[in-house]
């Protein structure tokens, strides 16, 4: 065993990991990156077809946004962000406000997702306090959501992978049953259906709006229960309910914004501006942890006031405003506009997309392939007539994983589900490769 991973092993405790698996399959010590590749200690190459968990936006070591973060250093590494400010976090908002839904203006940074979804959430119910709904106290979330791991995040979220455990620590929220399109129990298509679903959300609205502050959902797509997604109408009908109800909508775009679905935020699909929106992952291009809760001058107007009044959102954190993240931020968003990051995108996606289903979907265990923008996720049953999964202890995806990691293909699956989430700029000759080690990875599995 290399003697890096020896030491990794004595002293990392790895996130998200049963550690006891890495005695069979030790991590990879990655030396630098580039493009779409990884490169390990030993000179293996690996396609990172996942953006390192969705985040790697625009390529590993991106020249543009190496420059970006470099000439920051020399000047400001990092400063106090309650009472004092700088250049690139203000054009930064100068930036994002062109390209948000409209309304949203005002800006709080944070440095991870999990942290952006606390601070929304912790807005909202002061919001309410603040405007008289003092009634207004508890939360609203879908079904299969995900929005990080900290105790108030976990609240609003329903996978049971990462909350079960901590139930009687946290909130307790409504939980709305979410769209699932493939499984679809009205027996209807995403493509042409009417969101006969929402029932679900009016019923939960009619018993509990008077007594929630917010509903906060993943617009689209909810990554982590699969790669799951919903139409546009369904967002649509939501911002009207919220609206009647006087209920605030909170959008978690940590994983859909900056031009993962195909444009720049998933709202855009639903031309809709929510109250609240959480941004991260994408935004500095997965070069440095940032965060931000972006929400509307009306919101803004109810904190502000004297000082003795106590409307003050007392919420910090130490990098709030980090220059180097901010920088990064704006050099990513200068690439998405001077190289028009989307528009190629857009043929890329349905190269890909076509790509996956000419090799992939006559697979006897390949039960649905669903994409948005260049994400595409391939769903593993074990009987595609019955959409019937396989045991979860046999680990389908896992095995699916390992295989495709010696092959040169980084996936990570989300349970049985296999997914593509590369970077934007992604070339076509690396999806050719990681669309047939996807494929002979599979095949060696599940044959």
């Amino acid at each position: 065993m290399n003697k890096l991973v020896e030491e990794d092993l004595k002293y990392i405790w790895h996130p998200c990991s049963q550690m006891k698996d890495y005695e069979t399959l030790p991590p990879i010590v990655i030396d630098h990156g580039k493009g779409s590749y990884l490169y390990d200690v030993d000179g293996n190459e690996y396609i990172d077809i996942i953006s390192s968990w969705w985040c790697n936006l625009l390529g590993h070591c991106n020249p543009v946004i190496n420059a970006a973060v470099k000439e920051q250093l020399d000047k400001l590494e990092h400063v106090i962000f309650a009472n004092l400010s700088h250049e690139p976090a203000i054009k930064l908002c100068q930036e994002l406000v062109k390209v948000l839904p409209p309304g949203l203006s005002k800006f709080n940074f944070m440095d991870n997702g999990s942290s952006a979804v606390e601070c929304a959430l912790k807005m909202a119910f002061q919001y309410q306090a603040q405007i008289g709904q003092t009634k207004r106290t508890r939360f609203m979330c879908l079904s299969g959501g995900y929005h990080g791991e900290t105790i108030g995040a976990l609240s609003v979220g329903s996978m049971d992978l990462y909350a079960k455990i901590y139930k009687p620590m946290l909130m307790d929220t409504i939980h709305i049953q979410a769209p699932d399109c493939y499984r679809c129990p009205y027996g209807l298509q995403r493509d042409d259906c009417q969101c006969e679903c929402f029932e679900y959300a009016e019923k939960n609205f009619t018993h509990y709006s008077k007594v929630t502050a917010a509903i906060i959902v993943e617009p689209l797509l909810q990554g982590s229960a699969g790669m799951r997604i919903y139409p546009p109408l369904y967002l649509k009908k939501l911002r009207k309910l919220c609206d009647s109800a006087g209920v605030l909508l909170i959008v978690d775009e940590i994983a859909t914004g900056f031009g993962r679905t195909g444009k720049m935020f998933a709202c855009d699909y639903a031309q809709i501006s929510p109250d609240l929106m959480c941004v991260s992952k994408g935004l500095t291009g997965g070069y440095m942890p940032m965060s931000i809760s972006i929400t509307t001058k009306k919101i803004y107007d109810a904190f502000y006031a004297d000082y003795s009044e106590g409307k003050a959102f007392m919420h910090s954190h130490t990098y709030s405003g980090n220059p180097l993240g901010c920088s990064a931020a704006l050099a990513v968003q200068k690439i998405l506009r001077e190289d028009k990051i989307l528009e190629k995108a857009q043929p890329m996606a349905k190269y890909l997309n076509n790509k996956i289903r000419e090799r992939i979907a006559e697979h006897k265990n390949v039960g649905e392939i669903r994409h948005i923008g260049l994400i595409n996720a391939i769903e593993i049953v074990a009987d595609k007539v019955d959409k019937k999964p396989f045991a979860p202890q046999l680990r389908i995806g896992y095995q699916i994983y390992k295989t495709a990691l010696k092959n040169g293909l980084l996936l990570r699956p989300l349970g049985d589900i296999l997914y593509f989430n590369p970077p934007l700029n992604i070339d076509q000759g690396t999806l050719d490769k990681a669309v047939e080690k996807c494929a002979a990875a599979m095949e060696a599995v599940l044959s």
